[in-house]
């Protein structure tokens, strides 16, 4: 399993993941067709399906014009609002595009109809991939657009948080080594994903729910309170007029300015 990590609309990214002994490829987030376009003929692969997390125009405006270039393309998502949707998937269900497999997991919030896929090859050494779509970020998580506080706890602990809290405080080196990487990956105009779920767990303060400095800095110990002041606080950040370090930026995401804010 071959995974294309594709930049998108300054800010946004899609995948083509290809199946390497068929040559087939199933696109996740088809969002700018042209783009996807020219990666998959230079990867010579044939797109078999579209993998949509929800129906919002950064992830799902190609649907329709790589449905009308691809008869017989299969669209799965979770939610009718999905353009050219073939396949309504639900919790759980599992797919199969060659030796690759998906389970999809639903994680209402974002949107009422959110869904991640986890995609797998039996009997590889390859690592498993998660593609999260607007639930869960590098360092952040998704706006409550159509969902709760209580949702996106539970689709972060219960549904996407399977691997062990091996973690430390935030003020450790996890976090200072992450920020140096995507400082560098920023600088060079590189893609700052793809992340692991072990090394969101170091320093992402919304799977951090529970830690002694993420609850100081929003006041709050209940962790969907901890969650629901942490989301409101980066929703009403105000972005200046000149973008300031990239470091800085991902600092805040991650809840690192607690201490400065307090002395305040």
């Amino acid at each position: 399993m071959k995974v294309k990590v594709i930049s998108v609309l300054e800010d946004n990214y899609m995948y083509l993941v290809i199946e390497e002994s068929t040559r087939h490829a199933v696109a996740v987030d088809a969002t700018v067709p042209k783009r996807l376009l020219e990666i998959i003929r230079k990867e010579d692969v044939v797109l078999r399906a579209i993998l949509t997390t929800h129906h919002h125009w950064d992830h799902a405006r190609g649907n329709e014009e790589l449905a009308q270039l691809f008869p017989g393309l299969w669209v799965f998502g979770a939610d009718e609002r999905i353009g050219a949707l073939t396949h309504r998937v639900t919790h759980g269900q599992e797919l199969s595009f060659g030796a690759i497999r998906v389970r999809c997991l639903f994680t209402p919030c974002h949107t009422s109809g959110h869904m991640c896929y986890f995609m797998w090859e039996d009997d590889s050494p390859d690592a498993p991939a998660l593609f999260s779509g607007d639930t869960l970020f590098v360092g952040g998580c998704g706006q409550f657009f159509e969902g709760t506080a209580e949702q996106m706890h539970t689709n972060l602990t219960q549904i996407l948080g399977t691997l062990p809290k091996d973690t430390v405080e935030p003020e450790n080196e996890a976090v200072k080594e992450k920020l140096a990487w995507a400082r560098q990956r920023d600088d060079e105009d590189l893609p700052t994903v793809p992340s692991t779920l072990h090394e969101e767990f170091l320093y992402n303060p919304f799977l951090r729910l529970t830690e002694e400095p993420v609850q100081r800095f929003t006041g709050r110990t209940e962790p969907v309170e901890v969650l629901r002041v942490l989301r409101s606080e980066r929703d009403n950040f105000k972005k200046p007029k000149e973008r300031p370090n990239p470091q800085a930026m991902l600092a805040f995401d991650w809840g690192l300015f607690g201490p400065l804010l307090e002395k305040k």
